[in-house]
């Protein structure tokens, strides 16, 4: 789990921090910290690509994630040629383009009235209501998954990740989009491509949603189901248009790629924080109710996305006070902007009493503005009703290594655990 530690990366003054530096990877809260302290805007690299500005602080980040001046994707800044680094990095990989056009094609990639548009058709199934009436199939599936952990351990351990919280995150999307149930654990596998930019994994993958989904859209143009599918299908804009099948595709593996690995890992690093912090799990387990609210903590504390995707100035401005020129890259620090001292006070403690309306997030880890995660509610359901469980049939939950011996996942921009071992 997360530790304080004294050899942490140093900030330098004159340039760009890299977000691959091992101890930037072991400590992205100690560096983004000295970064929010050293200036508004601070330059950070990748081996690949351009220097880019790093907003750290709350206010800022949100600014830059609600500003209609900066864009998701390069190509709509104007009179600029500037280049996308994802699809270089798929032609670079010489990725099929029958595939990478789903990828490319992501709403996450879209800006304006496009992304509105296809945010409004889409959004309708992650509705507060429409989650809410999954509760039920969301807390069958997760009881058969607690009947299953015992006999999943080795060793007297069993690892949370692999047997409890992907199969939650990914079982559940499932359920939504309308996948059948004997086909999830090859969508499992799929799924789990996405985050190794493996291209012998990830080619297959993208292949195998894509030529499958394909095959299911038309099943529900012949047969009309209650599916996200069958509602992709029959959705109109406000023109009377309807989504075109790619659209459709891309649209559903935008909610596996950014859905299923990010909800897993709150669920893992959840149960983590909550086991070594044990007041804050005894507080737990004897005030149920607090659990939305420490949900909600966790995902400021330990959320499992701390950088946002780069966005993209479409003229000169300011950010923080600091000039940003046309064409450049900011990212927003959303990992830091939960630990800024100005708006969380001792922002290093966890305390899942922080949150004072339970349900409303002053947090950023889900974002701001019209880029806000479709999947926010969702994701926080699956939480609850993941750890609810666990505390109720496990009241000697416990970790089965050391805290300092948790592996973690080195991905920038990322706090992700590679296994969870527990005792039941």
């Amino acid at each position: 789990m997360r530790t304080p530690t004294d050899d942490r990366a140093p900030v330098p003054a004159d340039e760009a921090v890299d977000l691959m530096d091992p101890r930037v990877l072991n400590d992205p809260f100690g560096t983004f910290a000295r970064i929010r302290e050293q200036a508004p805007l601070v330059r950070g690299r990748y081996p690949w690509g351009d220097p880019f500005w790093m907003v750290t602080r709350y206010v800022d980040v949100k600014a830059v994630l609600s500003d209609p001046d900066l864009v998701n994707n390069p190509r709509n800044v104007p009179g600029m040629d500037l280049p996308h680094l994802f699809a270089q990095g798929l032609d670079e990989a010489d990725f099929p383009q029958r595939y990478a056009r789903y990828l490319l094609d992501s709403v996450l990639f879209q800006d304006g009235q496009d992304h509105a548009r296809l945010r409004k058709v889409s959004g309708r199934a992650f509705t507060a209501r429409r989650v809410a009436q999954l509760r039920p199939t969301m807390a069958a599936m997760v009881e058969g998954l607690i009947r299953a952990l015992p006999g999943r351990t080795r060793n007297g351990a069993v690892d949370l990740l692999e047997h409890f919280a992907y199969p939650i995150s990914i079982g559940t999307i499932c359920e939504i989009v309308g996948v059948p149930e004997a086909e999830r654990e090859q969508w499992r596998v799929w799924s789990s491509a996405f985050y190794t930019m493996d291209r012998a994994l990830l080619e297959p993958a993208v292949g195998g949603m894509a030529d499958r989904l394909h095959t299911m859209i038309e099943q529900r143009r012949a047969e009309p189901t209650g599916d996200l599918l069958t509602g992709l299908v029959q959705a109109e804009g406000d023109d009377g248009e309807r989504l075109t099948d790619v659209e459709i595709v891309a649209l559903v593996l935008a909610f596996i790629t950014a859905g299923n690995e990010a909800t897993a890992q709150l669920i893992g690093n959840g149960v983590a924080a909550l086991l070594t912090h044990p007041e804050q799990l005894a507080l737990l387990r004897s005030e149920r109710e607090l659990l939305p609210g420490a949900v909600h903590e966790i995902m400021r504390w330990c959320g499992p996305v701390q950088i946002t995707q780069p966005r993209f100035a479409t003229r000169d401005l300011r950010v923080g006070g600091m000039p940003v020129r046309k064409g450049e890259q900011v990212m927003a620090v959303i990992g830091a902007a939960g630990y800024d001292p100005a708006v969380f006070p001792a922002p290093e403690r966890f305390d899942i009493t922080r949150t004072p309306q339970l349900r409303r997030d002053t947090h950023v880890g889900f974002g701001f503005g019209p880029h806000y995660c479709l999947g926010a509610a969702l994701a926080l359901q699956e939480a609850e009703v993941a750890i609810d469980a666990l505390l109720h049939h496990f009241p000697g939950l416990a970790l089965a290594v050391a805290p300092s011996d948790l592996e973690r996942q080195l991905f920038p921009g990322a706090w992700r655990l590679s296994a969870l071992p527990l005792r039941l």
